[in-house]
């Protein structure tokens, strides 16, 4: 039985102190959380969140982390600074890295082994544009990112995947539950072929496609989706909470 995984990704938003008071608000409201609660945050923020879940069932996360243990890396976050703040999970390859700032699956593929080196379990993220999904290309980008994104991992039972159909972040559009736990229940199909079916069927894959307050339920009642990558309604917490605490 997979348990279910609820991640915030508070991408660039929240100063270190609107950080501190949105996971005080958010905690009290997801004691009872029958799934792995995590927030992703800003770098910047990692310290005053890890003091401020102290205590907590929160687990803390980070937005990315580079894969060299050190170097002229400027801007870059190591695995080893990340680790003296607690940071247990790490956010690899969002379709927003892969946009803006140049992440491919091979830079994708190399992080997330760092992070696996390092006891910190990835978030990898995959997914497809409109123009892939309208034009039939869904599977073959899906497939080639996970062959890519994946390959050298000796367990892939410890690392997350997260499915975030591009068309469907930040626009408002959600895919159906339908369409997502097929996507999802392919991407499960693929992976267990590259490793093993009985590893895939361990594999905690999420839902990261504006997942909200009002889909989440319907959403996590799918077979295949194992919880979800949550963006804007992270930034709120009765609406993170409400996501959270799907199943009451």
């Amino acid at each position: 039985m997979r348990k279910a995984i609820i991640a915030g990704n508070w991408k660039m938003n929240n100063t270190a102190s609107q950080g501190v008071a949105l996971v005080n608000a958010i905690a009290p409201l997801v004691t009872d959380a029958n799934c792995d609660v995590v927030v992703c945050v800003p770098a910047i923020n990692i310290p005053a969140i890890s003091e401020a879940i102290k205590g907590t069932n929160i687990k803390l996360g980070a937005e990315n982390v580079h894969f060299a243990e050190k170097g002229a890396y400027t801007g870059e976050i190591s695995a080893a600074m990340l680790l003296e703040y607690g940071v247990e999970y790490v956010i690899i390859g969002h379709s927003e890295r892969r946009q803006y700032f140049g992440e491919t699956d091979e830079t994708v593929n190399k992080r997330t082994l760092t992070a696996l080196a390092n006891g910190i379990t990835p978030i990898g993220c995959i997914g497809e544009s409109l123009e892939e999904r309208e034009t039939g290309k869904t599977e073959d980008v899906l497939a080639t990112q996970i062959h890519e994104g994946l390959k050298g991992i000796e367990d892939i039972t410890k690392i997350v995947i997260a499915y975030e159909p591009v068309w469907a972040i930040g626009t408002g559009k959600t895919a159906t539950a339908e369409q997502a736990n097929e996507t999802i229940a392919f991407i499960r199909t693929t992976v267990g072929e590259m490793f093993c079916p009985k590893c895939a069927a361990q594999l905690r894959i999420q839902y990261g496609g504006s997942m909200n307050a009002g889909n989440c339920k319907e959403l996590m009642a799918m077979e295949e989706i194992d919880g979800g990558l949550i963006g804007g309604a992270s930034l709120k917490a009765p609406d993170f909470a409400a996501i959270v605490n799907f199943d009451k």
